[in-house]
């Protein structure tokens, strides 16, 4: 008992100090420990710049998505394990800041709650990997990287002699690196919150990415890991000379014509958290899965090569298929950083990130869905993050508005 209260005093002695020396970073550091704990992170969420360096992507010539003039009813009701639930106490459930619903193109419906409105720029999470294989593949169609064959050390070399080393760049796509991970959040202990701690402290992300070890043999087991997405982040700066932000604004948020600004939060040292750290308006999420439904095509512009947009969106190993399978930890399927439906055949795919961001698209239906979220419940346990859920909720979502044009 003893030593326990030692402990405690030492940690919240050590926490006065930081509050005392670095108001800001002991910000971050509270933030961090308890993200996945149950606290209200409305206000973080809206205003992550407020906790973290930021780099701006600026937009070009800004145009608005065109809104359906009649408007579409919603559906009120989705079937989900045998029982019929309620879609309105579905989105207050998991504290949904914003949801708006394209068809073809056209807004059918877009509301807000908790504070935001059209204009609040929200943390992408996990939605920000989907971006990041974007600016990979049309870094491919530039020539600037050669094939997703390379090993990613060609690029990157301080990645020599960690689990990285020798790794083709479509494993690392593919969350199939086989670098040991663990991305238990919440979990004191595990990877994901040492990776976290590393950044409050001020250490470089690109010196953790290359401290991690190998578990399996690239190519063979579909493992979630956040940092393999961070190192493909590192392929892009390393190989465009450019930061992370300077290209996202000139392949996406500007030739999209992106209706606001967005900006990247970094670490200290001015890398982007490309694993995570995108901040965007839900209208311009929305627009970017609208791209990714028109084959990586905008204003008759290819943006995005139609060729990386069907690899991304489709799984094309046997380990990557949806359903229960020995070789991934999940039964949703997975492409190039893009998660399809573990059901359903209607080539739907998504962007999904903690606390319940999506960027969701059912080509079939034309359709497309952003949804930003603060749902506090996040990570408590395996029930309560909700995902397959909220796909469901959203092909009951797409298959009313088609049916009722």
């Amino acid at each position: 008992m003893k030593r326990i209260i030692w402990v405690l005093l030492v940690v919240v002695g050590a926490g006065l100090l930081l509050v005392a020396t670095d108001p800001q970073r002991a910000k971050r550091a509270v933030f961090m420990a308890t993200l996945f704990h149950g606290a209200d992170m409305t206000d973080e969420f809206s205003n992550m710049q407020g906790l973290f360096p930021s780099r701006a992507v600026l937009t070009a010539n800004p145009t608005k998505l065109e809104a359906n003039p009649t408007g579409v009813a919603m559906p009120l009701t989705y079937e989900y394990e045998g029982t019929t639930r309620n879609i309105r106490q579905f989105l207050e459930e998991t504290e949904t800041s914003g949801l708006i619903v394209l068809r073809d193109g056209r807004v059918i419906h877009e509301e807000y709650a908790l504070g935001s409105s059209e204009r609040t720029r929200w943390i992408s999470w996990s939605v920000a990997k989907s971006l990041v294989s974007a600016m990979v593949g049309i870094a491919i169609d530039d020539g600037i990287i050669n094939s997703v064959r390379d090993p990613i050390t060609r690029y990157v070399p301080e990645l020599a002699g960690s689990a990285y080393d020798g790794v083709a760049i479509e494993d690392i796509l593919e969350m199939s690196s086989g670098a040991r991970w663990d991305e238990g959040y919440g979990e004191w202990t595990s990877d994901i919150t040492r990776f976290g701690a590393e950044i409050v402290l001020g250490r470089s992300q690109d010196e953790f990415a290359a401290s991690l070890t190998r578990q399996r043999p690239p190519g063979t087991f579909n493992h979630y890991n956040s940092i393999d997405s961070q190192v493909l982040g590192m392929l892009l700066v390393r190989t465009t000379g450019k930061t992370l932000s300077a290209y996202t604004e000139e392949k996406l948020w500007q030739p999209l014509q992106m209706e606001y600004d967005a900006y990247w939060i970094t670490d200290e040292l001015g890398m982007e958290l490309a694993f995570g750290g995108f901040n965007a308006t839900l209208r311009d999420y929305a627009r970017f899965g609208e791209l990714y439904r028109n084959h990586g095509r905008w204003a008759g512009k290819q943006i995005v090569p139609e060729s990386w947009v069907a690899a991304s969106t489709v799984p094309g190993k046997p380990h990557l298929q949806p359903g229960k399978r020995a070789g991934s930890d999940t039964i949703l399927g997975y492409a190039y950083q893009w998660w399809t439906p573990p059901t359903g055949n209607e080539g739907e795919y998504a962007a999904i990130g903690i606390y319940n961001q999506f960027v969701y698209v059912n080509p079939t239906q034309e359709v497309v869905i952003a949804k930003t979220s603060a749902n506090k419940d996040y990570g408590l346990d395996e029930t309560t993050d909700r995902e397959i859920e909220t796909l469901q909720v959203f092909n009951t979502i797409a298959h009313a508005v088609s049916e009722n044009p």
